[in-house]
């Protein structure tokens, strides 16, 4: 791209917040609502016109597991929006704390209220354009683009919530980018809707995972009638009446950092899903022979772009040693779930590996009762005194960053990073001045699970 000698313009300046958070996905708001609690001036930033990032906008069908399987782990904020969605679906068990199934649209209005009743104002359809540093690890201003055009706004502290890393990448701050050897990217999913599903053939039919050898996946992907299914991802949910979600196909070789091919991508992902609902009409009538797409997720279900380098990298040593640390701002107890590649798909497809042994070497699950720690310092990057970061580009290594990249253990990093920010404003804006052992008790008694 051929440079150009932009015009200087005075754009409007406000500097009346204490904490800016980037990105209104879970850990966004989480992070959001605890500055707000803590008596802190927050601005929450979102790019699209809803909170919750890939649970709303993104159409993920289901929360992954809460609990460890004794404990639930991701406790505090994150237990508390996935519960008082799962009041108002009434065919999920009361119990249920695992896999639970996730109503889009009342997950957004869950949000709404409780970022909006904690204090903090949010900016919709505003996107993080450019950042300001002092030279000396300081970020002392946000440029965003939104309807007003562009706008500047400082505050004393940010969290960097967009997922990709943008505004500590863009601040100076030293990051990894998928295989640090080949620079692969794991695929992505592009969630949809099916309606007018028959309930009864759904719940009590063929069963769709590929777990099941029987599954109608297997033959929607031996078919040359649906060329953009190349392997067997099938996760779905029943999400309400004659309704089912799906986490389901693979749209590889997708970078969420590079806007032009995002955008083909996208639509790639949409003609995925109609072959897919086309698929299951055919080798699923009982179901879907006259089920409709609904719709598709505003966003690409991505699972892997930048990973912070903080002053911490958690690692898959880490995770299988099941290790603590004397800073831990939350457990995690997800397993490591890195998604095939094409390649490896195709060798299920032609019968050289069968797909468990593929997913033997794509994971590793706990037992019930074990978790690893995130410590604080992976949440600091490194070089930078007053940015913090939390959700999938938080500092680790790309192994575990297929633990650490899903919506629960992001709720909790984001309620911690949020609730650090804000104690930072009274340690001279420094995010390693805080007191941890102070920040870890605030997070006890506000119902965070810190054993």
């Amino acid at each position: 791209m051929n440079g150009y000698a932009l015009k200087a313009r005075n754009i409007p300046f406000s500097d009346q917040y204490d904490v800016i958070i980037a990105g209104g996905g879970p850990a966004g708001c989480t992070a959001a609502i605890a500055s707000a609690r803590e008596g802190r001036k927050t601005l929450l930033i979102e790019a699209t016109g809803c909170l919750g990032g890939m649970g709303t906008g993104g159409l993920v069908p289901a929360w992954c597991p809460f609990s460890d399987e004794v404990n639930v782990i991701y406790a505090g904020l994150g237990e508390q929006i996935m519960e008082k969605v799962k009041a108002t679906m009434p065919h999920v068990p009361k119990k249920l704390v695992d896999w639970v199934p996730i109503d889009p649209e009342m997950l957004k209005a869950v949000y709404d209220d409780m970022v909006t009743e904690s204090g903090a104002d949010v900016l919709f359809n505003t996107f993080l354009s450019a950042v300001d540093t002092d030279g000396n690890g300081n970020v002392t201003a946000v440029i965003v683009s939104n309807k007003d055009g562009l706008s500047a706004y400082s505050a004393k502290m940010y969290v960097d919530c967009t997922g990709d890393g943008d505004l500590s990448v863009w601040a100076g701050a030293e990051y990894e980018k998928g295989d640090p050897e080949t620079g692969a990217l794991q695929p992505a999913s592009h969630c949809f809707i099916i309606s007018n599903v028959d309930s009864y053939g759904y719940q009590f039919g063929t069963a769709l995972h590929a777990g099941n050898p029987e599954s109608p996946i297997y033959k929607i992907a031996a078919s040359d009638k649906y060329p953009l299914v190349h392997d067997f991802h099938m996760c779905n949910n029943f999400v309400g009446p004659g309704t089912v979600g799906f986490n389901a196909g693979h749209v590889f070789d997708v970078d969420n950092t590079n806007p032009r091919t995002l955008s083909k991508d996208l639509m790639t992902g949409r003609k995925l899903a109609r072959q897919l609902r086309d698929g299951l009409a055919e080798f699923h009538p009982e179901a879907f022979a006259n089920s409709y797409l609904a719709q598709t997720g505003a966003l690409m279900g991505i699972r892997e772009t930048r990973r912070i380098i903080g002053d911490y990298v958690v690692t898959r040593d880490d995770f299988v040693a099941r290790r603590t640390f004397s800073d831990e701002i939350c457990r995690n107890c997800y397993y490591i779930d890195v998604h095939n590649t094409k390649e490896e798909a195709e060798k299920v497809l032609s019968g050289e590996q069968t797909f468990e042994e593929m997913c033997e070497t794509r994971a590793v699950h706990y037992g019930p009762g074990e978790s690893h720690g995130v410590p604080y310092r992976a949440l600091t990057p490194k070089g930078l005194n007053n940015v913090l970061v939390a959700g999938r580009s938080v500092s680790s290594d790309r192994i575990v960053n297929g633990s650490l990249r899903v919506m629960p253990v992001c709720l909790a990093m984001g309620e911690a990073a949020g609730m650090a920010a804000a104690m930072a404003v009274d340690a001279g804006c420094d995010t390693r001045k805080i007191d941890v052992a102070t920040l870890r008790e605030k997070l006890k008694a506000a119902g965070a699970y810190l054993p």
